[in-house]
């Protein structure tokens, strides 16, 4: 099971836009759409948060025992705006 680490700048974005952290931790943990961002060379996990398709870029180590996972921002998006970075090359599958 991986280790998350919430730095103080995603818990203040992930209450701003009104999220559940919990939720964000599912989404990270079990989702099956995962994209590579070439722009900023991180891992993005996308899922459902309530009715709201979001967006979380994260950055992904592993140290001697455990994968670590740390969240960097989550903002809602669509699948429009996915399939156009898909097109584009932004997103690797």
């Amino acid at each position: 099971m991986p280790k998350f680490i919430w730095s103080d700048y995603i818990q203040y974005r992930v209450q701003l836009r009104g999220f559940d952290i919990s939720k964000i931790e599912e989404i990270l943990r079990f989702s099956d759409e995962r994209y590579f961002d070439t722009v900023t060379q991180r891992m993005v996990a996308v899922g459902k948060h309530n009715k709201l398709l979001i967006m979380i870029p994260y950055d992904q180590t592993k140290n001697e025992s455990e994968d670590v996972i740390m969240p960097v921002t989550v903002h809602a998006t669509s699948r429009q705006q996915i399939k156009f970075r898909l097109v584009s090359g932004r997103f690797l599958k």
